[in-house]
């Protein structure tokens, strides 16, 4: 109806170009739902966009355009409203179709073209394998996994992929936990990763000699030193002292925490077409050879014995090295290289899904995408907030480094899959989020998802109920909580077109709360298996519409539609 409503206003718009009152017709008209009933279905604004340009004032504008959008039979009225919008009440026979066209369409409605087949690689959690995912991974997962789904409804081809972070000083630091874990050392380093799961990994590994490895290194910081360099020197005699077993530990440590990553994102509903190495990139010599290639284009210079690339010349605040000064490459270099990968795949639009914490390193990653002779416009960087966890009314702390964290696995055990799923992104993304936990568990109209899937379920329990073949007759479906009702059915096709291009899930799920609310209140204001059996017939058809919306937006959000609850 949006789209025709557009047309109209055009046709009228350009009557008005015909009576010198407008030079031209904008491209686009905006056409929002109105968010009051009394204000009619829809409502726009472009008198208000035109008046300055008309020389007339919004109000006198917008008359205008209303005497010239003519008879049609889908609007019973048009209206002026505040300082100059124009609001349209859509017939009763116009609105009634949206209950066919979700009955027939089924779990294809509300699916769109937007995207036309466009390819989008979308790359989120990517998080180091390092210890198990927690509960703020479990918040990027089900905002990327949702956006990808979102994106996917309205026409476009979505590839998921994981950055696995499983070269680099984080890596040596876990190899270098496990090891001294299994050599049962008193001591053990401030930077270490201190996990119960570093314990389970190290019981793994068998044939291996266990060494001192403390012998000749750094002070660690409680005894007065660096504890940088102390665990850098103890990477250094672990590497030296234990040889080849030393890879052996180091495969074992990050292949044992990727398994557990793949098996948790799996079981909370995340899938993933791509799991990209970033070893790859340094066997490949990939990461060597783009900072040759920055090198020889003069974005390269060397300063205290280390490379830097000129960031600033793309607008970014400082410098950044890509080579240190003992030849290691940065995780910037390796970035870099991942970037040039991804563009030369060829997808039309890239999108990282980042913690909000790496903000600041958004230009440089776009400063190397230019730097490298490639649009960064493709590149659409999305930050995620953190979330803090509240059980009982307190916060609880999380540390990953020292183990003491809540992991995404024991929050879906704790809370279930649907409650992390729905919570996690009732938020706008780029908003702190506070998860608490006793109200996802709670079955009561304040939890959201329950008070959604209960909806889901009483329209099943009804239609259980049901035995009547009787044809409907829709026009009968003329009292309030009907008509507040298809109103919100005609509601869900924008809104799923509105919440994939902007990235906003949470705009999704607002929306089911709503039609979950409507229809909760049309269940407690009217009965469904009536003697009127016409009447019984279109009600039926209503709800059995209303099921099919619920069970379509959960799926999107990958929260299940359950029949009983």
């Amino acid at each position: 109806m949006k789209e025709q409503l557009q047309k109209i206003l055009k046709q009228a718009l350009n009557s008005l170009v015909n009576e010198s009152v407008l030079e031209s017709v904008p491209e686009s008209i905006r056409i929002d739902h109105s968010k009051d009933k009394t204000q009619g279905d829809f409502a726009s604004n472009i008198a208000m966009v035109l008046a300055k340009r008309a020389g007339l004032i919004p109000k006198v504008l917008a008359q205008k355009i209303i005497d010239n959008l003519g008879d049609n039979a889908q609007i019973d009225k048009v209206q002026i409203a505040g300082p100059g919008f124009i609001n349209f009440f859509i017939s009763q026979g116009e609105n009634i179709q949206i209950i066919e066209r979700i009955i027939n369409q089924a779990e294809h409605y509300g699916k769109a073209d937007v995207g036309k087949g466009q390819r989008i690689l979308l790359e989120f959690v990517s998080a180091n394998p390092t210890g198990p995912l927690h509960v703020g991974h479990g918040r990027v997962a089900a905002y990327g996994a949702t956006v990808a789904n979102l994106l996917r409804g309205v026409g476009f081809e979505v590839d998921n992929e994981y950055y696995v972070n499983d070269a680099g000083r984080q890596m040596d630091i876990l190899a270098t936990s496990v090891y001294l874990r299994y050599a049962e050392t008193k001591q053990f380093p401030d930077s270490g990763y201190k996990g119960d799961y570093i314990f389970d990994i190290a019981k793994k590994i068998s044939g291996v000699k266990k060494c001192d490895i403390f012998d000749g290194v750094c002070k660690d910081e409680k005894n007065g030193g660096d504890k940088e360099k102390h665990i850098d020197d103890l990477i250094t005699c672990a590497k030296s002292q234990s040889g080849h077993d030393y890879k052996k530990i180091f495969d074992l440590a990050i292949n044992h925490i990727l398994s557990g990553i793949k098996i948790d994102l799996a079981e909370f509903g995340v899938e993933y077409q791509q799991w990209f190495s970033e070893q790859s990139l340094v066997g490949s010599g990939l990461s060597k050879e783009t900072v040759t290639t920055l090198q020889d284009s003069g974005y390269i210079y060397e300063k205290e014995g280390a490379l830097w690339f000129k960031t600033t010349d793309f607008g970014d605040d400082l410098d950044r090295v890509v080579v240190r000064e003992n030849g290691m490459h940065t995780y910037f270099a390796s970035d870099i290289a991942y970037h040039l990968e991804k563009f030369e795949r060829g997808y039309d639009k890239i999108i990282n899904i980042w913690g909000a914490d790496h903000h600041g390193y958004i230009a440089r990653v776009k400063a190397s995408i230019e730097a490298l002779n490639h649009n960064a416009d493709k590149l659409e960087i999305l930050l995620v907030q953190f979330v803090n966890l509240y059980q009982g009314g307190e916060k609880v702390s999380m540390s990953t480094r020292s183990g003491s964290f809540i992991t995404l696995a024991e929050l879906r055990e704790e809370v279930g899959n649907d409650a992390a799923r729905f919570f996690y992104i009732l938020r706008k993304s780029e908003q702190h989020m506070d998860f608490d936990l006793d109200l996802a568990k709670s079955k009561s109209n304040e939890n959201p998802v329950f008070y959604i899937q209960y909806a889901h379920a009483r329209i099943c329990s009804v239609l259980d109920k049901a035995q009547d073949n009787q044809t409907p007759d829709l026009a009968l479906l003329d009292n309030e909580y009907e008509q507040t009702l298809i109103k919100q059915l005609n509601r869900y096709a924008d809104t799923i077109k509105n919440a994939a291009i902007n990235y906003e899930p949470h705009v999704l799920a607002y929306y089911l709360r709503d039609l979950a609310g409507d229809f909760h209140s049309y269940y407690n204001n009217c009965e469904f298996l009536i003697e009127d059996k016409t009447l019984q017939a279109s009600r039926l058809q209503l709800i059995i519409a209303t099921r099919q919306i619920l069970r379509n937006g959960l799926g999107l959000l990958g929260v299940s539609a359950p029949d009983k609850m």
